[in-house]
């Protein structure tokens, strides 16, 4: 059936220049015989030029067959023009021809990957069309429409499917990212050094994946990991300052990316340490709001729920004079129990059982706030057993020391 379709164009093209040499035939047959009934002053003055006649205006030639013979005129002219151009395209033809099979049975490699003797897909349709229509003249009408068929079909599906070289192409950029961003996530499990070395790899490629956001929460993340491990509050200030704005870049870029909307959240609750009390609940907002966001967009992220647990206890800690100066900032302050915070932190544990030691802690801290002891206790002895190994677990098990005495631990 396609192979039937692809014949159309072939065979409207043969039949437009068949009407054309039919018109040709038909207008000289009627030149001689209009010009033997002319006068002799309109045979005199006739000026013959190549195909084409040029008549002298007079009164007495009727007006239509004036304009019948200037319309005739202007067809002559473009038959003898497009002669031309079909002779040039016969020497033309076995080079094209050439091309055309070299093409298409992939031969030539080196033609392949050259830019300039690859033919493109207009310049083959031409090529097949030319081919067909030039052989019809030699052929029946039945191999022309055979052969222009056939080179048709074959330029439009290779027209339609790239090429292998065009396709490694594309997924090369693809690879090269797959590869950076493995790469990346491996640097980050290492030393302080693995992750210098890997807040300079994503800087070294920001200008080709720039706009990828696999990519970008990554150097979010980055800046974020260097901001912790830096010496001086000055570079702490800096990498965190940078880090807030790639990651306004981020979801800015891509709204739907659930890892961006958190990262940038993580950043604006770390420059809030480094801000005015106005700008500190200012980015409070920010950072609900956008982690609001991630969890929307990837509800099963542990992470999420952990950071908004964080949120939601810090908020049911504010003292009363903390919200008075909220509210008469913004209108309302911030609002959160205890609560809100204990059923976030035990969705994490649903998600994820065994989540992080820091992720037990809360859970502890909670309890004990709304007088449940016994689970309070529980959740020391599960902090407890869990091994120390990041710089959070450390952070974690100092607070663990001191829950535990008030519970009787």
């Amino acid at each position: 059936m396609a192979a039937a379709d692809s014949k159309v164009p072939v065979l409207g093209a043969l039949a437009g220049v068949a009407g054309i040499g039919l018109a040709v035939v038909l207008y000289q047959g009627f030149r001689s015989r209009q010009r033997g009934s002319w006068p002799r002053y309109y045979r005199n003055s006739t000026n013959v030029q190549g195909n084409g006649v040029m008549l002298v205006g007079s009164p007495s030639l009727p007006g239509g067959q004036a304009e019948v013979l200037e319309r005739l005129e202007a067809l002559i002219q473009c038959v003898s023009e497009l002669k031309d151009e079909m002779k040039s395209l016969k020497n033309a033809l076995p080079t094209l021809q050439d091309q055309v099979r070299e093409e298409l049975r992939g031969r030539d490699e080196v033609r392949r990957v050259s830019p300039l003797h690859r033919t493109t897909p207009t310049r083959r349709k031409r090529a097949a069309g030319a081919i067909a229509g030039a052989r019809a003249g030699g052929r029946s009408s039945e191999e022309a429409e055979s052969e222009g068929g056939y080179m048709t079909a074959l330029t439009d599906s290779e027209e339609e499917e790239p090429s292998d070289e065009e396709q490694r192409d594309e997924e090369q950029p693809a690879d090269k990212l797959c590869v950076l961003l493995e790469r990346i996530d491996s640097l980050r499990q290492g030393t302080e050094s693995d992750k210098r070395e890997s807040l300079d790899l994503l800087l070294e490629q920001r200008e080709e994946f720039g706009q990828k956001s696999p990519f970008l929460w990554r150097l979010i993340r980055a800046y974020c990991d260097l901001h912790d491990i830096s010496a001086t509050l000055e570079e702490k200030k800096t990498h965190a300052e940078t880090g807030k704005k790639v990651g306004e870049e981020a979801v800015s870029l891509n709204p739907t990316c659930a890892e961006s909307h958190q990262w940038y959240a993580i950043m604006c609750g770390i420059t809030a340490e480094y801000d005015t009390v106005q700008n500190k609940i200012k980015n409070g907002y920010i950072f609900k709001d956008h982690l609001d966001k991630a969890i929307e967009l990837k509800p099963q992220d542990p992470m999420s729920y952990y950071l908004l647990g964080r949120w939601c206890y810090a908020v049911a800690q504010l003292s009363w004079i903390e919200r008075k100066v909220a509210a008469t900032l913004f209108g309302e302050p911030p609002s959160a129990k205890v609560e809100d915070a204990l059923k976030n932190f035990l969705k994490v544990e649903e998600i994820q059982p065994g989540y992080s030691k820091h992720n037990y802690v809360f859970l502890a801290k909670c309890y004990k706030d709304m007088g449940r002891r016994n689970e309070a206790k529980n959740m020391c002895e599960a902090a407890s057993s869990m091994n120390t190994v990041t710089k959070e677990d450390q952070d974690a098990q100092k607070e663990l020391e001191l829950l535990c005495p008030l519970l009787g631990v």
